[in-house]
Formats: structure tokens, C-alpha cells, sequence
């Protein structure tokens, strides 16, 4: 069970200072641009043998 921290404001009345939550996105950039590459090149390939088909 998650047991809750006491914080106390600082002397000068203010909040203590978080840490920064800094996730790194470079694996999902890459594989989003991925994605995005071939979804594109099957739509151009669906478009292109559409012509040669009708």
C-alpha cells in the first residue's frame, strides 16, 4: 500500500522544488516515422496499381 509523504513548505513559504519528469522519445520518434513511411508507400502503391487495374 502507497504510504503518503508529509511535505512542509520551506522557510520563505513556498513549495519544494520537483524533480522534472524527462522521458526520452527517440525510440518512439523512430518508430512512429517508420510507421508513417510505410503507411505512406502502400497508399502510393494502392493508388499507382489502382490505375494499372481498371
Amino acid at each position: 500500500m502507497a504510504t503518503k509523504r508529509n511535505v512542509r513548505p520551506s522557510a520563505n513559504g513556498q513549495a519544494p522544488a520537483r524533480s522534472e519528469f524527462n522521458p526520452d522519445y527517440t525510440q518512439v520518434k523512430r518508430d512512429l516515422t517508420r510507421i508513417g513511411i510505410l503507411a505512406g508507400s502502400f497508399f502510393a502503391i494502392l493508388i499507382v496499381l489502382s490505375f494499372f487495374l481498371k
